[in-house]
């Protein structure tokens, strides 16, 4: 399934993409389709009709749906055979963490065991670390959790004072400290924990075991959602770990997390997606059963927009999470071919693809958050009634934009990665920003519209671009060092990067639709493709207009502003009739269906 496409992360700025070059949801093979409705009938079966019982962290529940998953090979889709699990490649996985992202709170149990808790050893253990762990921790016989967050030290996590020093025999780490939000904690074998050896400036990380002893636990975390998920507080006191559990070099504890966090940012997105999916079709299904002036509210316009959009933004995160996770794949695969040995390989390739992995994570949670909120106007009174199911949904799905980095910190984090590597050389931003400077002044050029399909949508997508390039050149230019401080501009020219960034992902998978199936079968899609475009051109002409009042002026201003009007121009556009193609399509299907 490796495609010949050779895009570096952030390169979607400045680099057309071949809508063949590109992985779409709609090439999966028999064999992880397969997976999916093993991950599926996991969720129906298993979870979804005990989801007040999870909830209500009845004892051991969790730990025996966690052994079940492991059964099934669930825990392990990541894991190499020779490691005692099914060595899927990234793509699959991403598919399998969709699919069981509509499970609430043991999808939160799931992610943080195969994710966090798993992964640090897969990755940066030796030999000895992994066959000692891994088996065990894909098979489900021993649960993990990840000890980075600390009472003061959220966001900056390398300022934890968890403390680690060397016994007097040389033999052990004395871990000493305190970490909360511990997803797991109340139930984990293993923790991985960041802690600073003696005076380091840099966290170094520990595998723990519980057995050690000197590990006590505070009661469990009561939340607004993901109740059946354990959270708890965990204490180190005089903790006993033989000097062969540090993980990776000393000092190397922050870059650990920084790499799992990637991948945790992809992933979560990729969980979201399956959870909105399933929310869409209990708003659809609720829709066509509930009558009202003697017919079903899903003939009223202002219920079939609510759907449609729903549908519209979940097609669209899904189009940019499988176009970057197979982007990740194939970067894989090149480190490997190149003779990089293969847990490199993978943090490597996914770390090139961290300014996508933010702008996914960003998109991914607002979305679901987007979709369950809508979820619960559809049900309207037993929306707000735990007797329903939106109730749940609502609750669960508001911590997705605060895991994994909040989102206001990953919007930051777009653009301090786009220019780090602009000003290092890895991403030639300078020339197209120059380009689109000098285009500013020059007489516009008028040409015969080009009438073939997304001909049209290609040059708006090309437009966000410059859009992008303007507003952040001149942010860069005008503010340079302070830039940084500038937190507000940062945010409205990352929301242009994440919108242009899921547009242009949308268009291109439509586009290799249409070439598979043909432009009739693929009405619905086009419609999604133009929707989104529509609404993503009007958000980019207000994030522009908002960044650039906020630094330039006089005439400077006013010439920027014209250019990014340029820039955000569009034709008339019909959204009512496009969302109602979309929204008859779900109606019709009783389910989400794209």
């Amino acid at each position: 399934m490796t495609t010949a496409n050779k895009t570096k992360g952030g390169e979607f700025l400045i680099k057309e993409t071949n809508a063949q070059d590109i992985f779409i949801p709609e090439q999966w093979n028999e064999e992880q389709l397969m997976m999916k409705k093993t991950c599926d009938d996991f969720i129906d079966q298993e979870v979804t009709p005990i989801l007040d019982r999870i909830d209500s962290q009845e004892e051991g529940l969790m730990v025996s749906l966690l052994e079940k998953a492991g059964a099934l090979g669930l825990l392990g889709v990541s894991v190499p055979e020779n490691l005692g699990g099914l060595g899927s490649d990234f793509v699959t996985s991403m598919l399998t963490t969709e699919a069981l992202g509509a499970g609430h709170s043991v999808a939160v149990a799931l992610s943080a065991h195969t994710g966090i808790g798993t992964l640090p050893i897969l990755y940066y253990g030796n030999e000895e670390q992994k066959k000692k762990y891994i088996p065990k921790l894909a098979s489900g016989e021993w649960k993990a959790c990840y000890c980075l967050t600390e009472p003061a030290s959220g966001s900056d996590a390398n300022s934890g004072k968890t403390n680690a020093k060397l016994s007097a025999d040389g033999k052990h780490y004395i871990l000493n400290g305190q970490k909360m939000w511990i997803t797991n904690g109340g139930f984990a074998d293993i923790f991985t924990v960041f802690a600073k050896i003696d005076d380091d400036k840099n966290l170094s990380a520990f595998i723990v075991e519980k057995s050690f002893g000197g590990i006590s636990l505070n009661p469990e975390e009561h939340k607004m959602g993901i109740k059946g998920s354990s959270t708890r507080q965990v204490f180190f006191n005089e903790c006993k770990v033989p000097v062969e559990n540090l993980l990776s070099e000393r000092g190397n504890g922050f870059k650990i997390a920084v790499n799992i966090l990637n991948i945790g940012r992809i992933k979560l997105a990729g969980a979201a997606i399956g959870g909105a999916k399933r929310t869409v079709t209990q708003s659809v299904q609720y829709a066509n059963e509930r009558i009202q002036f003697e017919r079903p509210i899903s003939k009223y316009g202002a219920i079939r927009y609510k759907l449609a959009e729903q549908a519209i933004r979940i097609f669209a995160s899904e189009s940019a999470t499988y176009r970057c996770s197979q982007n990740i794949e194939d970067a894989i695969h090149a480190l490997i071919e190149g003779g990089m040995e293969e847990g490199k390989a993978k943090l490597k390739g996914i770390e090139q693809f961290a300014v996508e992995a933010a702008i996914l994570k960003v998109h991914g949670s607002e979305t679901l958050d987007y979709v369950a909120d809508e979820g619960v106007q559809i049900y309207g009174g037993m929306g707000f009634s735990a007797e329903g199911p939106m109730d749940r949904v609502y609750r669960d799905s508001r911590i997705n934009r605060i895991f994994e980095g909040t989102n206001e910190i990953n919007r930051m984090l777009i653009v301090d990665m786009i220019l780090k590597r602009a000003m290092k050389g890895e991403l030639d931003l300078m020339g197209p920003a120059q380009k689109v400077a000098a285009e500013l002044v020059a007489i516009p050029e008028f040409s015969e519209p080009d009438e073939t399909l997304f001909a049209y949508e290609k040059k708006l997508i090309a437009n966000f671009k410059k859009a992008i390039l303007l507003t952040a050149g001149g942010a860069v230019q005008k503010l340079m060092t302070t830039l940084s401080k500038e937190q507000e501009v940062i945010m409205n020219i990352a929301n242009m990067a994440i919108e242009t960034y899921v547009a242009e992902s949308t268009l291109l998978r439509v586009e290799k639709m249409v070439s598979m199936r043909g432009e009739a079968a693929c009405e619905a899609q086009i419609a999604i493709a133009r929707s989104y475009i529509n609404s993503a051109c009007d958000k980019i002409w207000v994030e522009g207009k908002e960044a650039l009042n906020s630094f330039a002026e006089g005439d400077e201003m006013r010439m920027m502003l014209m250019g990014l009007k340029r820039y955000t121009k569009q034709e008339p556009f019909n959204p009512k009739a496009a969302r109602q193609t979309v929204a008859q399509k779900l109606i019709a299907e009783n389910k989400y269906c794209f």
